[in-house]
């Protein structure tokens, strides 16, 4: 997306020059070990995909010393608590997500090189989860009451598979559903960029099936491969716009028997995406049309007398498209306050918790955790802790919050 520059905001200078917000920013400072312990602490508890329970009882029992109200597990896994604000504001919900991409068995023991933490999910999203701690006991330190009710949230979900469904289940049978009007997910350090779009996705696993035999004897008969193979030769070649970038891609494929055996089944797994809600309808579309083709113009290209070749569709991943209005209140704080922390952060789409508000037109943002890190989605992820960067964007992160929740008088 195109950014022009920020200009200087009156209200963010008046926010970072009152006594309470400075007493913030330096509890932040003076408690940089506690969090970093507190990164590691939650790095070493497994949270594989569908697997987050260890993770989240322990953040729930975290949200709870930290002197939340209405403290809980929801009926999906997410945990979350209220820090109460004077009721003069709507509900802001803080988040970040307590699943990584890891499978069960995955070791996950922090190795520290210097100010470097490396262990697989460190950077997406626990060091989120620690900083959202810190925020709390930064705000508990200054005496800082909002004028909106906090929602801080752990969610589960959020990757892959995973679908989004933590903050799917919060916004459609959440019991704050109607009450949230405004939503952050703190996800990865970096603070250099915002998400205020999100980007759609329709996942699809497609199952080729046919009668299967001898690749000799049976020779002929119709064959679920060349089905398969014609549906991704002709998504390749559809076109798709360039504005809203939209894409699809062909990403796993399995099955069949034997080298020597015309298979009875094949799959493949499709990733399409846009920017657009219509434009990933048409996707979809089209590529629905396109496994119907392949499969018709199997069976009719070879023998079908002892079965015909079909194909299953089924949806394993839809994330809505979205946005949050540049012009809004959420998307104007947000820039100013991380501006005035010294980043230029540039407004993109990207495909996160976010996109589930921004589809129901509740305005939502993805912002960083502060620092650095690499190799996402590695084994060898890593974050950089060292003090000052840090604090930095921890500070960037919290001004964001107080500038939307609003500190009360």
């Amino acid at each position: 997306m195109n950014d022009a520059p920020t200009a200087p905001s009156p209200a963010i200078a008046a926010l970072m020059a009152s006594p309470a917000y400075r007493r913030a920013a330096d509890t932040l400072a003076a408690e940089h070990d506690r969090t970093v312990e507190d990164i590691v602490t939650l790095t070493q508890i497994p949270s594989p995909p569908f697997g987050e329970e260890q993770r989240a009882q322990a953040y729930l029992e975290m949200l709870r010393a930290h002197g939340l109200d209405d403290v809980e597990m929801d009926g999906i896994g997410n945990v979350m608590g209220i820090r109460r604000g004077t009721g003069n504001g709507p509900m802001l919900v803080v988040a970040a997500h307590l699943d990584t991409v890891f499978p069960a068995g995955t070791d996950v023991t922090v190795r520290r090189e210097g100010t470097k933490l490396f262990a697989p999910g460190v950077g997406d999203d626990t060091r989120s989860l620690a900083v959202l701690l810190a925020y709390m006991r930064a705000m508990d330190a200054a005496g800082i009451r909002t004028q909106s009710d906090i929602l801080f949230v752990g969610d589960v979900g959020e990757e892959g598979l995973g679908d989004l469904r933590g903050v799917r289940h919060l916004f459609t049978e959440g019991k704050y559903r109607d009450r949230i009007k405004a939503f952050i997910t703190v996800d990865s350090p970096d603070l250099d960029t915002i998400a205020v779009g999100g980007i759609g996705s329709k996942r699809y696993r497609v199952t080729f099936r046919g009668p299967g035999g001898h690749s000799f004897g049976a020779f002929g008969i119709v064959n679920p491969m060349y089905a398969m193979a014609q549906a991704m030769v002709e998504l390749a070649k559809t076109q798709v716009p360039a504005k809203p970038k939209t894409t699809y891609a062909a990403t796993v494929t399995g099955g069949g028997t034997s080298i020597n055996a015309i298979p009875n089944e094949v799959w493949m797994d499709v990733d399409l995406r846009s920017q657009s809600a219509d434009e990933l309808a048409r996707l979809e579309t089209r590529f629905q049309a396109i496994v119907q083709q392949a499969v018709e113009t199997e069976n009719n290209a070879r023998d079908t007398r002892a079965g015909r070749v079909s194909a299953e569709l089924k949806l394993v991943g839809d994330r809505p498209a979205g946005a949050t209005d540049m012009d809004s209140d959420l998307v104007r704080l947000a820039t100013a306050a991380i501006t005035a922390h010294g980043f230029a952060p540039r407004h993109e789409f990207s495909s996160t918790d976010a996109n589930i508000p921004m589809s129901l037109g509740i305005p939502a943002i993805k912002i960083g955790s502060g620092g650095t890190g690499g190799r996402a989605h590695s084994l060898e992820e890593w974050i950089d802790v060292e003090k000052t960067n840090s604090v930095q964007g921890m500070t960037a992160g919290l001004t964001t919050i107080l500038a939307v929740a609003g500190i009360a008088p």
